[in-house]
């Protein structure tokens, strides 16, 4: 189980991650982790105002035992 984070981004696209993640996982810390893995790509800029962000759990209730977020494009 996973987080998704879309972010918007200055080209009119947007930038989906998948983010491996305690389902106690703050929102604050998927969108950062997601905002620097596109920054780190070189992608056109993302917006970085976290309320423009959308953040949605896929999976069971309970979500992975790692306690470290992992970022994968999709």
């Amino acid at each position: 189980m996973f987080w998704m984070v879309a972010l918007p981004s200055r080209d009119g696209r947007q930038y989906v991650y998948r983010v491996y993640a305690p389902r106690e996982a703050l929102p604050a810390d998927l969108f950062w982790a997601a905002f620097h893995c596109h920054e780190e790509d070189g992608a056109p800029r993302a917006s970085d105002r976290f309320d423009s962000a959308e953040i949605w759990w896929i999976g069971g209730g309970t979500g992975p035992a790692t306690t470290e977020l992992t970022v994968h494009q999709y």
